[in-house]
């Protein structure tokens, strides 16, 4: 049956994605940032999955104040890089898993989670920054991937409860797969930021620590936190940590190996948090 190995947790500030793009990786500037996740390609080179599910949240491209669904999960063959205002990222074509896509759709609607089912979109750099930072510049992207979108954009947003609930059920979903799949799964966003306001700027190192801290040793705890602690103590868009809680309630009830940590201020003025969980 499926499995799942480990799980990927990165900030997927856009900025990151244009230094990639436009060489800018080694300016000082950026370099301590991506000097953070040479660990990691490496890693990620000795163990590539066979499908990695991606967490992100879109950024009014493929979804608008028209039509926002809390969780989308893309079924499809392909997905496009978008134009996001100045382009698509030229990255590459994004290739899915149609199948265990839609096998975990079905498991997971029927343990009474909406999804919203999508066959067509394209992906903007809340999924394409993480593979980025992940597998650096390859011309193919080295395995499929599922987009899972979550809405953290447009209140109401669902809960860390919630959103840890949703990671058991995907675990539940994986595992009854009838295919050897090794799969990995991915929470993006974060980490304390917010990008309007008077509190624009604002950075949290106290609270984003200790928010790693809980993810790895108490996550069950942490699923607890109200909104209101996030938006008080990580700004408007430190909700998009909620989406971390997914991919860790999908690892194993027991404690995880912490395969690597790291964090960094500033990134585009933002602060960026990364790690690896590895079940045992």
């Amino acid at each position: 049956m499926a499995r799942i190995s480990a799980s990927v947790y990165t900030s997927h500030v856009p900025a990151i994605g244009a230094a990639v793009d436009q060489g800018k990786t080694g300016e000082p500037y950026w370099q301590k940032v991506f000097a953070g996740y040479e660990f990691s390609k490496a890693w990620m080179r000795e163990h590539t999955p066979d499908v990695i599910f991606l967490v992100y949240n879109d950024h009014a491209t493929a979804f608008s104040l028209e039509l926002i669904p809390t969780f989308a999960i893309g079924c499809a063959a392909q997905f496009q890089p978008a134009d996001e205002g100045w382009g698509p990222r030229p990255v590459p074509v994004v290739e899915g898993h149609p199948e265990l896509a839609a096998h975990i759709a079905q498991s997971v609607i029927q343990d009474d989670f909406d999804l919203t089912i999508v066959n067509k979109m394209d992906v903007d750099h809340g999924l394409t920054v993480p593979l980025s930072l992940m597998f650096g510049q390859p011309e193919a992207w080295p395995c499929p991937v599922i987009p899972f979108a979550v809405n953290v954009v447009q209140y109401p947003v669902p809960s860390g409860r919630r959103c840890f609930n949703l990671g058991r059920a995907l675990r539940k979903a994986v595992e009854s797969y009838d295919a050897p799949l090794n799969v990995q799964i991915w929470g993006t966003g974060g980490m304390s930021h917010q990008l309007q306001g008077p509190r624009a700027g604002l950075i949290n190192r106290k609270f984003d620590h200790a928010f790693l801290d809980r993810l790895i040793a108490d996550p069950a705890g942490l699923s607890q936190v109200p909104h209101i602690d996030y938006v008080r103590e990580a700004g408007s868009e430190g909700i998009e940590l909620v989406m971390w809680l997914i991919a860790r309630g999908a690892m194993s009830d027991s404690p995880p190996k912490v395969a690597h940590r790291f964090y960094h201020v500033p990134a585009s003025n933002t602060a960026v948090g990364h790690l690896i969980l590895e079940n045992q």
